[in-house]
């Protein structure tokens, strides 16, 4: 390590799966999955200096699914349409502050990769895409057991998710 840095390196493992639905039936059904993130029900819990216990239930409740959407690109088919290209894709920034918190008490550089960044666009023969990247594989970077233990968590939550939404889970995803 040099003085004043350090590096580490990770191999990407990017999940582009295909769906059998269109783009705008498929983004529903993840929306109705992965509810948004209510900041007025959170903040008050911080106005309040909540114990811990209650973002951890106010989570299970508003999260059924393990994940929030924190933010979305809405769709960017009307800018891309300007320069001729068609195509329909939605990014979003999905996550669950109760499992950034466990990765967070050992290296609070761990939220360089939470939230989990997701794109939904139109497939190339119809149907739509639901693109991620393998959490494991940029938290199991930083080399410390316990965030990989949770990123193996994430792994399973993002399958379990796919699952529920009734696509195919990558091989690897699920433990």
């Amino acid at each position: 390590m040099e003085q004043g840095h350090s590096e580490r390196s990770y191999q990407a493992r990017c999940l582009d799966i295909r769906v059998d639905r269109p783009f705008e039936d498929f983004r529903r059904q993840y929306e109705q999955a992965v509810p948004p993130y209510d900041a007025g029900a959170f903040n008050a819990l911080v106005a309040r200096g909540a114990p811990w216990d209650d973002v951890l239930a106010l989570m299970r409740e508003r999260a059924p699914h393990d994940f929030l959407i924190y933010w979305s690109s809405g769709d960017l088919q009307p800018m891309m349409k300007l320069a001729g290209d068609p195509l329909h894709c939605v990014e979003y920034l999905m996550g669950n502050h109760t499992t950034a918190e466990r990765m967070f008490r050992h290296d609070p550089a761990a939220m360089l990769y939470a939230p989990l960044r997701v794109v939904i666009c139109d497939g190339p023969q119809g149907g739509a895409r639901f693109v991620i990247e393998q959490p494991s594989r940029p938290f199991g970077s930083f080399g410390v057991d316990a965030i990989h233990e949770v990123s193996l968590d994430l792994d399973r939550e993002v399958a379990a998710l796919l699952a529920h939404l009734q696509v195919p889970v990558p091989a690897g995803l699920s433990g």
